[in-house]
């Protein structure tokens, strides 16, 4: 004689034990015990495992992206003081005031710029990789341009007529 075991489940559970119930041979009890088994298998156990070990991988290459840029970011940082405080020859005592006024000036219109720009989702690399990245134009004369241009619209025509 088995173990006698009494659970109370939400009514859905319970109306899908009846159903798989309804099938010939099988009972409520084979039911709760197929699915009591399933939970307490090594598979079920392997499946939960896997998807926690790829989702934590993922996660993991997030943190070191998210790390890499900090990094960049900061050294960027560092290498602008750097230079800045390098070039930056030190002011007489009478242009301080002037020079501290203006200081206030321009860190007011930063602020501004770096808030309009985080507001509207811009972002400077983004931005910079655009302004930078190299188009046909930068490799190729005008007249070599139309000449790539005609050769593409022949094949492609050549394509259509035999297509």
């Amino acid at each position: 004689m088995k173990p006698r075991l009494n659970v109370h489940v939400a009514h859905e559970l319970f109306e899908k034990v009846e159903i798989a119930a309804k099938r010939p041979g099988v009972t409520k009890a084979a039911v709760v015990e197929a699915a009591l088994l399933g939970f307490f298998s090594k598979e079920f156990d392997d499946q939960r495992d896997g998807a926690l070990i790829r989702r934590l991988d993922r996660l993991t290459r997030q943190y070191e992206r998210i790390e890499r840029n900090l990094s960049i970011t900061a050294e960027t940082l560092a290498l602008y003081i750097r230079f800045f405080l390098t070039v930056t020859p030190p002011l007489p005592n009478a242009d301080q005031d002037a020079a501290r006024a203006l200081g206030k000036e321009r860190f007011e219109y930063f602020t501004t710029q770096l808030a309009r720009r985080l507001a509207g989702g811009k972002n400077m690399i983004r931005d910079v990789l655009e302004e930078v990245s190299a188009d046909d134009g930068a490799f190729f004369t005008e007249a070599e341009l139309d000449a790539l241009r005609a050769v593409k619209s022949a094949a492609n025509g050549l394509e259509t007529d035999h297509g």
